[in-house]
């Protein structure tokens, strides 16, 4: 399960020009096991066959499938916890003041992976905000992978996924087993738009913003891609909205346009009067 220097180098360049993901030096096990299990899904002998096929036809299907495979798709419901406690103690409680007289509020999951991220903000709000399933309440999950795009509609999950984060009364409560998986309620899946989108390309129109999740993602960029990100962000956030990045991550040295903001543990950013 092995590819060379150049294999690596190939795949290296290709995620970057592509997908702005930076792969360090020594990543090359990383490549391998990827490009192994998506060989193994398209008939192919081995990570170095794959890539050697997309040499051959860069322009082709297998391009996509590529940068799908490199992408990270960990996740899990109600990752990290004290973020979830944020959102359920400060962050809505004040968008709901703020956003009151329109009772319209608009969340952003981006990179969503499986979707566990915005099905879980859905039961949240379901959970604690009852009186926002009044409201004009649109919550949009984009990625980058079409195949997670199409598992994240799907509702679908195995038992090992359910397991991890996610309370038994909450599994119990919106989903149903469909045979050895576990299927989303339609009542979750009606709150959420799911849409293909690269962070580092030109983004679609998106609705203005009262809260995005841009969680353990521009860990994966370098730091001109992560200002570019944010930049965007700013522009489509409205005023008083809040902002939330994974806990390694930090606007520091790279966008003075937020303010930190800390509560429940967690740190998370408000955007900056003008």
């Amino acid at each position: 399960m092995t590819i060379d220097e150049g294999a690596f180098r190939f795949v290296r360049q290709l995620v970057r020009e592509r997908a702005a993901i930076v792969l360090e030096e020594g990543k090359q096990y990383l490549v391998a096991n990827r490009l192994s299990v998506l060989a193994r899904r398209e008939g192919m002998g081995s990570a170095q066959e794959v890539i050697d096929r997309l040499r051959a036809a860069p322009s082709g299907p297998l391009q996509q499938k590529v940068i799908e495979a490199m992408t990270t798709t960990e996740t899990l419901f109600f990752r990290d916890g004290k973020p979830y406690e944020a959102l359920r103690n400060t962050i809505i409680p004040e968008l709901q003041k703020t956003r009151a007289a329109e009772r319209k509020l608009q969340v952003w999951s981006c990179a969503c992976s499986s979707g566990q991220e915005p099905y879980s903000v859905a039961m949240l709000i379901r959970e604690h905000f009852p009186a926002l399933l009044s409201w004009n309440v649109q919550l949009v999950a984009t990625d980058i992978s079409t195949e997670m795009l199409a598992r994240s509609r799907a509702g679908r999950y195995s038992q090992l996924e359910v397991n991890r984060g996610l309370p038994a009364s909450y599994l119990m409560k919106y989903f149903d087993k469909v045979g050895v998986e576990w299927q989303v309620r339609s009542e979750l899946c009606k709150m959420i738009e799911f849409r293909e989108l690269n962070l580092a390309a030109p983004w679609s129109a998106m609705p203005p913003l009262d809260l995005v999740l841009l969680r353990n993602v521009l860990i994966y960029f370098d730091v001109d891609m992560k200002r570019q990100i944010l930049a965007k962000v700013r522009k489509v956030l409205r005023p008083n909205g809040f902002m939330m990045l994974g806990t390694a991550e930090t606007t520091m040295n790279l966008d003075d346009g937020f303010e930190l903001m800390h509560s429940d543990g967690t740190s998370y950013y408000r955007l900056r009067s003008a």
